[in-house]
């Protein structure tokens, strides 16, 4: 359809003289008033023009042949598009009520007479006009008021959504703060007991019992530095993806069993009514992983009742999954907490209960690690001082077949000697010492050119090795001890900081017979050096093994 700016007329009459003389008066006042003006020769012809034009007003002839003018004003108001439009009808007779009456049925706006009187219809006609001229200035105006209060209500999502990520940025940023600061906190309480202890030990007057607790509260505290840093390392792994399971059929009672032993070992569950139920179920699993997903749980209730609580740990079959629930009579979970309680940093922000210390992940370390193992996670409460529940879903698999019994070994009273290359010196000294103190002859290299030296002279049975060595790193001390004849022997265990699963690869290429991870206990450390693997962790010649760190 053609556009003009300019509001139209049409003028319908079937005669040409009538016709013309009609526009011909409305053409002379079109340039003032601002309008064009529109001819038809039968009420066909102009519901034509209605389908192409939009019209101001439309001057219609009443007595026209075949479709005289009421017909036609009747079928262009029938028209959606052109219902509007108003029509003043022209006619040689003076119209009775009747006729007018059947006029404004058929959507008649006025009259005109013949002979028309030009200043009327100037008159008429630019009430119309006018008329039309502000309704475009309206729809224009509601055009643009509607682009407008689009643009404004993108505008406001759009402030609103920022808002809201800002806002969630906020909650995350302090969440993390206050993570941080109880990380401090929880940092500095042990240093703070090591350090008192370590001063204690080397005051004069200090009794050989005020020396041995002061050794006791350093071994502990750097146990529970050591828990700190793991859980932190683990929780980034996980985080990130890069925690690789060690899968094997798992016996999830024994497991559970072996757990609840190693809290009774160490006096973690005295005080409490610990009830368990297990029957029977194993799943496919990394039992380094599941374990410590069970101890979380276990620690988490314990953490959280208070002594003469109870605690209930159940262990059974459903279907395809095995179930393992873990019930306390404890604190008990907020409501507002409940749906949180998985998360990373919201834990430790809005915490149930900060007397009892930890960094607050062990439940998203939880929620994470079995994920990994294709299983699920809940937690319920019915408020506070109400106690919590907690559900493990694991898929089942079937049962290992019992191994056949193996033949003891029996003890090695051998001490071998012993090569420690670590450029710590604090760390060698005190490694050294205790190897020492444990009848193993020790000598000791700072870096890996002296340490390859050392062997090379020496020909000790076991080398200690550290991985980030100054000069050549362990790798290529390995490497190197591997390609001597002399040395190729020698039994080479790792002792490092790295415990990712690429790392324990990398040693096994190098030529390393076992991956340690710091910080060893001496226990662990003695076990390996007597090879055994059953103490401490097999050999990586025997496959790549699950790193506490891994």
């Amino acid at each position: 359809m053609a556009h003009t700016d300019k509001p139209k007329i049409l003028v319908v009459n079937d005669d040409a003289a009538s016709l013309l003389a009609l526009t011909s008066l409305l053409d002379q006042w079109a340039e003032e008033s601002n309008y064009t003006v529109h001819a038809a020769r039968s009420g066909q012809d102009a519901l034509r023009q209605v389908l192409l034009h939009d019209f101001a007003v439309i001057l219609l002839d009443v007595n026209m042949p075949g479709m005289d003018g009421f017909e036609t004003a009747e079928a262009i108001h029938q028209r959606a598009r052109s219902a509007d439009i108003p029509i003043i009808f022209v006619t040689a007779f003076l119209a009775d009520e009747i006729d007018r009456l059947k006029a404004y049925q058929r959507g008649a706006a006025d009259f005109l007479f013949t002979p028309v009187i030009p200043q009327i219809l100037r008159a008429k006609v630019s009430v119309f006009v006018a008329l039309a001229m502000k309704n475009e200035q309206l729809k224009r105006q509601a055009e643009k008021l509607s682009q407008r209060t689009t643009e404004l209500t993108a505008t406001n999502r759009r402030l609103v959504r920022e808002m809201e990520e800002r806002r969630d940025a906020e909650r995350k940023s302090h969440a993390k703060d206050e993570f941080l600061a109880m990380l401090g906190h929880e940092l500095r309480n042990p240093l703070s007991a090591i350090s008192s202890a370590s001063s204690l030990i080397g005051l004069p007057g200090a009794s050989s019992d005020t020396v041995g607790r002061a050794r006791q509260i350093i071994q502990r505290q750097s146990q529970h530095l050591s828990r700190i840093v793991d859980d932190l390392l683990d929780l980034s792994r996980a985080m990130s993806g890069k925690i690789l399971l060690a899968r094997k059929p798992v016996d999830m009672a024994g497991l559970v069993s072996g757990c609840l032993e190693t809290f009774r070992a160490t006096g973690r569950s005295a005080g409490y009514h610990v009830s368990v139920d297990l029957a029977p179920g194993w799943v496919d699993g990394d039992p380094t992983r599941l374990e410590q997903i069970v101890s979380n749980l276990i620690d988490n209730a314990l953490k959280y009742t208070a002594s003469g609580g109870s605690i209930d740990i159940q262990l059974a079959e459903a279907g395809a999954e095995v179930v393992l629930t873990v019930r306390d009579s404890g604190v008990g979970i907020p409501a507002e907490l409940l749906p949180q309680v998985f998360d990373v940093f919201v834990q430790g922000a809005i915490s149930i209960d900060r007397s009892q210390g930890g960094l607050g992940i062990g439940l998203s370390l939880v929620r994470r690690m079995v994920e990994l193992h294709g299983g699920s996670v809940s937690a319920h409460s019915d408020g506070c001082g109400k106690g919590s529940t907690f559900t493990i879903r694991l898929p089942r698999t079937e049962a290992e077949p019992a191994a056949p019994a193996q033949q003891s070994h029996g003890d090695n009273s051998g001490k071998p000697a012993v090569l420690l290359i670590e450029d710590n010196e604090d760390g060698r000294e005190m490694m050294a010492a205790m190897l020492a103190a444990h009848g193993y002859p020790v000598d000791q290299a700072a870096d890996g050119l002296q340490g390859v030296a050392a062997a090379q002279a020496r020909l000790p049975a076991l080398a200690l090795v550290d991985i980030g060595l100054p000069g050549i790193d362990g790798y290529e001390v390995a490497r190197r001890l591997r390609g001597d004849p002399a040395t190729s022997a020698i039994r080479l265990i790792a002792l490092t900081g790295y415990g990712l699963a690429e790392d324990q690869r990398r040693v096994l290429e190098a030529g390393f017979d076992q991956h340690l991870v710091k910080p060893v206990s001496i226990e662990q450390l003695l076990a390996a050096l007597a090879g055994a693997p059953e103490q401490a962790q097999a050999p990586l010649r025997d496959g790549v093994r699950a790193a506490s760190a891994a």
